[in-house]
């Protein structure tokens, strides 16, 4: 059973999300990582990687729950897991508001690695899950109605979008956290940890459509409409050098670096969205 159930992880891995590594995780997986985290059994990042530490947490799971601990979530493991166990194909429970389980969490680990992003990985399907779900099935094409049926998890199953656009480096510095999962949220962007004061240019040419004090946490902040549905977002700046509506070159300077809003310290919080989907910058860069 055990050899089963892995070859069937290792198959799903490979079909449920294709694209760059660091979204390529398995939302199954991080479904089970999800469960295991509120049973207070992992505190690593759920990524949909089954890892060493996922794993462990999979035995002392076991250990506590009575189970032969072979670090194997097998059919027992799942069913001692409760709803955040229980395995069926996705999408064969419609999902609406207020729903919880670990299906839900695979959704929202698949929303966000497609671009949509909603938050915590919790497992329950709340205001701000719905609203990237409505907004996904809006890119998709399909009907916002805010119900995750088969038609959503069939959409969800397609490779995360890409850049159709290549973009110039937005600041000179080495890059830090990357697009993709961290902690129990997922990082839609790309971090450069800078020097307050450092430089930032537009990663291609287009039009500015906001600069000012964003409310949401990214403190001083530019977004510049590129062509092809594409839009640049430079986040944390100390100064603004462009104003709202103004027509920008590419390597033309737009702030400096700094560290406002919900910042830790002075960085570039940089990201590249396709329609109004979080796409990985380094597949522009």
């Amino acid at each position: 059973m055990g050899r089963v159930f892995t070859t069937m992880l290792v198959t799903l891995a490979a079909a449920v999300l294709a694209g760059p590594a660091q979204s390529a995780g398995n939302p199954e997986i991080a479904a089970l990582q999800v469960g295991l985290s509120l049973r207070g059994l992992y505190s690593g990042t759920v990524d949909g990687v089954l890892g060493p530490g996922t794993s462990d947490a999979v035995r002392r799971f076991q250990r506590k729950a009575g189970l032969s601990a072979d670090g194997v979530a097998g059919a027992e493991t799942r069913a001692a897991l409760g709803r955040y166990g229980r395995r069926a194909p996705l999408g064969r429970r419609s999902l609406v508001f207020d729903a919880r389980g670990w299906d839900v969490a695979a959704l929202q680990f698949a929303l966000a690695s497609h671009g949509f992003p909603s938050g915590s990985f919790d497992g329950h399907l709340g205001l701000r899950t719905e609203a990237a779900l409505r907004r996904f099935q809006v890119w998709t094409g399909l009907e916002p109605d805010g119900r995750a049926g088969p038609s959503t998890f069939a959409a969800l199953r397609a490779p995360p979008p890409r850049s159709p656009l290549a973009l110039s480096v937005p600041v000179q510095a080495p890059t830090g956290d990357s697009f993709g999962p961290r902690g129990a949220r997922f990082h839609a962007g790309l971090d450069f940890p800078a020097a307050s004061g450092t430089t930032v240019s537009a990663a291609g040419s287009g039009r500015v459509v906001f600069a000012g004090q964003h409310t949401g946490g990214w403190g001083n902040l530019v977004v510049v409409k590129h062509r092809s549905g594409v839009r640049t977002l430079y986040a944390h700046l100390s100064r603004i050098d462009v104003k709202l509506g103004q027509r920008v070159s590419s390597g033309a300077t737009v702030g400096l670096v700094g560290a406002t809003g919900q910042a830790t310290g002075p960085h570039l919080h940089f990201e590249v969205l396709v329609r109004g989907a979080a796409v990985d910058p380094q597949s522009a860069l």
